[in-house]
């Protein structure tokens, strides 16, 4: 059950981090703006957004089809709701985002073959190819190693403020939304408990009530604040 949840506007270029304990309502909430599931409330978009179809959704679990190679299941994500008829453009289109996710070696490998985090990396390559204006990842780095978390929100960081792409994305590592996002939502029990620029949003007192654990808000050597917990809350 999800109700009383208002964002802030998202503007083109900025990223969104969506925070808040297991079960609270992020995925629902990602797939009400989807248009996934009906329910009250509306979504709505700029006079210059081309439609329903400018927001782009990638789940937890795409459930892709274990037939299809990485290229394939990328190109059929290119097609969607176009002709079948396969232009070079797209081609290299397709190579450039491979290349850019630093998955190239992966391309003709079966969607099988792959490792949850691997699959997490083909996930946001059928997102981009799509060319969304708004795109909601749902913990898309949670099978990722570190490095590759970071590499990866880096990336989406810099694809939003280069391209205008406007990012609303779940995450559980609150010091990643403090690094990477621009604003946050806090939901929790199906609710909205906060939503603001992130430095502000994310405190000592919303760690405390909505995680139940014991943290500082500190400033690492460049000047970016840090959550460092302390403890759990008894």
């Amino acid at each position: 059950m999800l109700a009383d949840v208002t964002s802030g506007v998202m503007k083109a270029g900025s990223m969104t981090a969506v925070i808040g304990p297991n079960a609270a309502g992020k995925s629902t909430l990602f797939k009400r703006i989807a248009g996934l599931i009906s329910g009250p409330g509306l979504v709505h978009l700029s006079d210059t957004a081309k439609g329903p179809e400018t927001i782009c959704y990638m789940p937890q679990d795409t459930g892709a089809n274990a037939v299809l190679t990485v290229y394939e299941s990328i190109l059929l994500a290119a097609k969607q709701g176009s002709g079948w008829k396969v232009h070079d453009s797209e081609l290299r289109e397709i190579d450039q985002i491979l290349a850019a996710l630093k998955i190239e070696a992966l391309a003709f490998k079966g969607l099988g073959e792959l490792s949850g985090g691997q699959r997490q990396l083909v996930s946001i390559a059928q997102a981009l190819i799509r060319r969304p204006e708004v795109l909601l990842m749902d913990e898309p780095t949670s099978a990722l190693d570190l490095f590759r978390q970071i590499e990866v929100l880096g990336f989406m960081k810099n694809l939003s403020e280069q391209s205008g792409l406007a990012i609303m994305i779940a995450l559980h590592d609150l010091n990643h939304a403090l690094r990477y996002c621009d604003q946050t939502i806090v939901i929790a029990d199906g609710s909205m408990i906060a939503s603001g620029p992130t430095n502000e949003v994310i405190s000592e007192i919303l760690l405390r009530d909505v995680y139940r654990v014991e943290a500082r808000i500190e400033c690492c050597s460049r000047g970016r604040p840090m959550v460092i917990v302390d403890g759990s809350v008894v």
